[in-house]
């Protein structure tokens, strides 16, 4: 039984159909990414017209960024989280509730018994299971797990041959908790990145994994050839070397969550997560939702296990002061 397909963010097309207005009106704050996007260069056309051959740039330029010895650059981090599972024979799957919920549905999709436990209780599943999987930070909670106590998990499921796999997807901006750099030396550790977060370039598909060589090499045969795009290797090459725009960009995040945490508490609501959104439960999360989408405004909601809001962050002072004003009308107690 793998339930329904997930719901995610960025989504903006239902809202439209939904409360109408054209894309162009709304400010779609559900997809929780930078809102001002590395400025992508400009790339030879003639990439286009030949098929992509492996790139040594981009593999540096990713290894260095990520701070780790071997990676395989993938077509976004869910390629991979769809193809992991058929990695491995149908086992027992431990993964966290709330959490991004492509991890749990893909795995039992493909035949494994997977279990949900609240993040207090995951670390006790580790040396448990076959595969332990933990996203962080979290999405949407926001829960973060100190480096060491992921190692220990990962030293505890290498003990019995399975595998601990962490989705760092937005780790660049808490990076003393990753542990990408152990993933090529710790055995069953896989560690997904992705640049489409804090580099804003979603629109690229493009994300990276980190494992041992075998890990890497069964996962480089199930996805096949030609998986990036010229063009993509040579942007995503750009950005992760561009070291002066990534340390501003740390700044710039760094200023919007807490504008953002601190509008959110004015208004008394939970602000929980990390420097690229705020949120929390909330038992008002579809009213507020609603009331939002009213203003042209679209917010993340979440109602499993309990009804949960994740706002992302404004592009510019107009859309800040378009989101306060939504926000102080809100009054939950008349809808």
């Amino acid at each position: 039984m793998t339930g329904l397909q997930p719901v995610h963010g960025g989504n903006l097309l239902q809202a439209v159909a939904r409360f109408g207005g054209t894309p162009e009106q709304w400010l779609d704050l559900s997809a929780a990414l930078n809102p001002q996007p590395y400025p992508a260069p400009a790339t030879d056309l003639a990439l286009w017209y030949t098929l992509p051959q492996p790139d040594a740039a981009l593999h540096a330029s990713a290894c260095a960024y990520y701070g780790a010895a071997n990676m395989l650059p993938v077509a976004g981090s869910q390629a991979a989280i769809q193809a992991l599972p058929r990695l491995r024979a149908p086992g027992s799957v431990a993964v966290a509730h709330p959490s991004y919920a492509e991890h749990g549905w893909r795995w039992a999709r493909a035949g494994h018994q997977v279990s949900h436990h609240p993040h207090a209780g995951l670390a006790a599943q580790a040396g448990q299971v076959d595969v332990l999987i933990l996203c962080n930070p979290d999405n949407p909670s926001g829960q973060r797990w100190p480096q060491q106590a992921v190692l220990a998990m990962a030293a505890a499921q290498a003990a019995r041959g399975g595998w601990l796999v962490v989705d760092e997807a937005f780790a660049d901006v808490t990076p003393a908790l990753s542990v990408t750099a152990h993933a090529a030396t710790q055995p069953g550790l896989v560690v997904l990145r992705s640049p489409g977060k804090f580099f804003g370039l979603a629109g690229l598909r493009l994300g990276f994994v980190a494992a041992a060589g075998d890990i890497l090499q069964a996962l480089d045969d199930e996805l096949g050839p030609w998986t990036i795009p010229a063009p993509v290797a040579r942007i995503a090459t750009a950005a992760l070397a561009d070291r002066t725009w990534q340390a501003a960009a740390q700044q710039q995040l760094a200023a919007g969550h807490a504008r953002l945490t601190a509008l959110l508490q004015a208004h008394g609501l939970p602000a929980d997560g990390c420097m690229l959104f705020a949120g929390g439960a909330y038992a008002h999360a579809d009213a507020l939702q609603q009331h939002l989408a009213q203003h042209h405004i679209w917010c993340r909601l979440f109602t499993d296990p309990q009804p949960r809001f994740r706002l992302g962050l404004p592009a510019s002072e107009a859309h800040w002061q378009r989101l306060a004003a939504a926000l102080a009308g809100f009054v939950p107690d008349t809808l």
